[in-house]
């Protein structure tokens, strides 16, 4: 590090100790820092809080953090608007206005489309003022729910599949800084939505997944991150890479919160098809009745050491893993250690899922940009073209963009390529949960995103640690299709169990 940029590092985390000012609402003694939803509600009803205050305090706050964090691409012109709304429909009583996520303010990832004041750009210059036609499939069922649309959340532009752009970069937003220690990464590519729920910029936000995309920020970022089972979560109005490993889920700072997200967001969507065979696994009553603080009594978990948990001996993650499994044992666990997956080489080293990611982002990205009502650009070959001529504000020169050229060099997806990683997802992973009968697989941090990614399975990242500086580390809970039930049980009794989460320090 230079010392130019260690003493900006110094400045910036001086600025934000002391921008970091008061929790509570003015006038008001409830504080909104690390409040949980149910945490609001209960504010609401006792007239301790409004949605407008509530609106106020994170627009304050992304004022304050935002020029060092770079976490929100900007914020919703009508989130008060919104906020006012939820107060006079809880003042009325209107029916489902005191549960669930009315009048809480949430912060999507810029790839999500919303049909509103707000551009959907993931996070590139090439899609700024382009018109989409409708909400996404997921803010359809937010707004209905008496959700408030904050704002968009940055992230790794177009989801980290241009080139070699930092994670957590984009042209629009600058490089997003994890709130934990600045210089550490964030991880992506939904960047933006876990460094601002980790912040308290926002009370709930949403991210998508291709593989690693929700998991991994939510590892670096403590915080908690629902990948769901393939199709649970509509995808329609997603600026896609691949519909066959695509996933929108919540970010946010407690299992019960993604929880509270995750019940508004499920469900079919007849402008994607595979809602409607995901939408079997949704249960009757919802998700939060799987927030069981004895939830991982008799859950068999799988530990695959080799390569999830490859520690030194004494090193802090050896030491910390070891504790962890000592603690889901004292809550009636049953560990099966020491297993493999068989084909796990192959999935690491030549799946032929980038390949696979190639062609189908060519044919889904000008799908979705065709559909586009008004747009700069309407094939990935118009956006390549972009940023050449946009170079200096796309950052090509130190960037480039050797993905999108692969990727408009493909000529159709390879069917023996996707039989391939469906094989490996069948003979690997899901033999192994079936032979052994695992409700879920423990792996540290996001690592087993490729695994989980091929085969459309779930996850769910909770804060496991800190370690060198206070970096924070997750332990992620995988399972088969639509075994969300268990993944909740299992991380809400893991979390309330060890309540590692800590509100972030800004560190150099």
């Amino acid at each position: 590090m230079s010392i130019h940029s260690h003493v900006s590092t110094l400045f910036l985390l001086l600025l934000v100790l002391l921008l970091s000012g008061t929790n509570a609402v003015k006038g008001h003694a409830f504080p909104i820092k690390e409040a949980t939803v149910h945490d609001f509600h209960m504010a609401f009803k006792q007239n301790k809080l409004t949605s407008r205050q509530l609106v106020e305090f994170y627009l304050g706050e992304i004022r304050k953090l935002n020029p060092i964090l770079h976490g929100v691409i900007e914020v919703n012109p009508d989130a008060l608007l919104q906020a006012d709304k939820a107060d006079y429909e809880r003042k009325a009583k209107l029916a489902g206005s005191l549960m669930g996520l009315h009048g809480i303010p949430v912060l999507l990832k810029d790839n999500i489309a919303t049909k509103d004041k707000m551009n959907t750009t993931a996070g590139s210059f090439a899609l700024l003022k382009s018109v989409v036609p409708r909400d996404a499939g997921v803010v359809r069922r937010l707004r209905k729910a008496g959700a408030i649309i904050l704002g968009k959340a940055s992230m790794s532009e177009w989801a980290g599949s241009r080139g070699n752009c930092p994670p957590g970069w984009s042209a629009r937003a600058g490089q997003g800084r994890n709130p934990y220690v600045l210089s550490a990464t964030p991880c992506g590519s939904s960047s933006g939505s876990a460094i601002s729920v980790a912040a308290n910029l926002a009370a709930v936000t949403l991210g998508t997944e291709t593989d690693g995309s929700i998991l991994c920020p939510s590892h670096f970022n403590s915080v908690v991150g629902i990948k769901p089972t393939l199709g649970l979560t509509s995808r329609d109005g997603v600026v896609p890479i691949s519909p066959r490993q695509d996933s929108v889920g919540p970010i946010c700072r407690t299992v019960s919160d993604a929880v509270e997200v995750l019940d508004v967001i499920v469900g079919f969507d007849h402008r994607d098809e595979a809602t409607r065979t995901a939408s079997k696994y949704i249960p009757r009553g919802g998700y939060k009745q799987f927030l069981k603080a004895n939830g991982l009594k008799g859950k068999r978990l799988g530990i695959v050491r080799n390569p999830f948990f490859m520690f030194e001996n004494g090193s802090v993650f050896s030491l910390v893993f070891e504790h962890h499994f000592h603690t889901l044992r004292q809550g009636g666990a049953i560990l099966v250690d020491n297993l493999e997956i068989a084909n796990i080489d192959v999935i690491f080293g030549s799946s032929g899922e980038e390949e696979a990611l190639e062609a189908e982002f060519k044919i889904f990205l000008n799908a979705y940009l065709k559909e586009l009502v008004a747009s700069p650009v309407r094939t990935l070959s118009d956006v390549i073209a972009f940023n050449n001529k946009f170079s200096h504000l796309e950052k090509i020169k130190e960037y480039g963009q050797g993905i999108f050229l692969q990727a408009e060099a493909t000529n159709g997806i390879n069917k023996k390529t996707l039989l391939k990683l469906e094989r490996l997802s069948q003979n690997g992973f899901a033999k192994l949960m079936k032979e052994h009968k695992l409700d879920a697989l423990a792996t540290h941090g996001s690592d087993i995103s490729p695994v989980l990614a091929i085969g459309g399975f779930p996850g769910i990242s909770v804060p496991a640690g800190y370690y060198s500086k206070g970096i924070p580390f997750g332990i992620c809970f995988g399972g088969l299709k639509g075994s969300e039930p268990k993944l909740i049980e299992i991380a809400y009794s893991f979390e309330q169990a060890t309540k590692i989460r800590k509100p972030p320090s800004f560190k150099p």
